[in-house]
């Protein structure tokens, strides 16, 4: 069923989004102008997943549930535990478990570096690097927020989130690998 949203939603994001041209594939021009085509790397067996690959597949997770310590759609996720499984899922790069761990193990990028797929951390607990989100574009990440809540996208620039944002990270395959062999 999330498929099919899914698809109904990128085909709907298409049709509206497409060149005046009709080139024949809008799509593939509107992902490439938003940056969702780049290229996040490779690791081990040269695992590739491209942003896209890593936004579609967390947008496959909206409406899971929030569980304090979950890492996986049948019981639940907390922040971090959404973001790890996304990237070993889409990518095979095992981050570390908690967010301030995430942050400390990712490359540090200004706000106006980010593109679809990199990290936003968040001072949601009176502490650098409580919360983390994937940033997904125009503004916006995809997370699991808290108790009663279920993975879902919102935007950057409202109230809540622009006072409490603590800072934008990319992950580098190298700097995961290093994180995994110093445990």
């Amino acid at each position: 069923m999330r498929k099919i949203i899914l698809t109904s939603l990128l085909a709907a994001c298409a049709s509206v989004q497409a060149s005046p041209q009709g080139t024949g594939d809008e799509m593939g021009h509107f992902m490439n102008e938003r940056g969702l085509l780049s290229r996040i790397g490779s690791v081990g067996e040269k695992v590739e997943a491209s942003a896209t690959e890593l936004v579609m597949n967390s947008m496959a997770f909206l409406g899971v549930p929030y569980k304090r310590g979950g890492n996986n759609a049948d019981t639940g996720f907390d922040c971090s535990g959404f973001v790890r499984a996304i990237y070993e899922q889409t990518a095979g790069l095992l981050l570390p478990r908690r967010a301030e761990q995430q942050a400390a193990a990712t490359q540090k990028i200004d706000k106006t570096e980010l593109k679809p797929g990199d990290l936003v951390f968040f001072n949601t607990m009176r502490r650098a690097f409580s919360h983390v989100g994937i940033y997904v574009g125009n503004g916006k990440f995809i997370h699991s927020p808290k108790p009663g809540a279920e993975v879902r996208v919102e935007d950057m620039g409202v109230s809540y989130w622009a006072k409490r944002f603590d800072g934008a990270r990319r992950v580098s395959p190298e700097d995961t690998q290093q994180q995994a062999t110093a445990r």
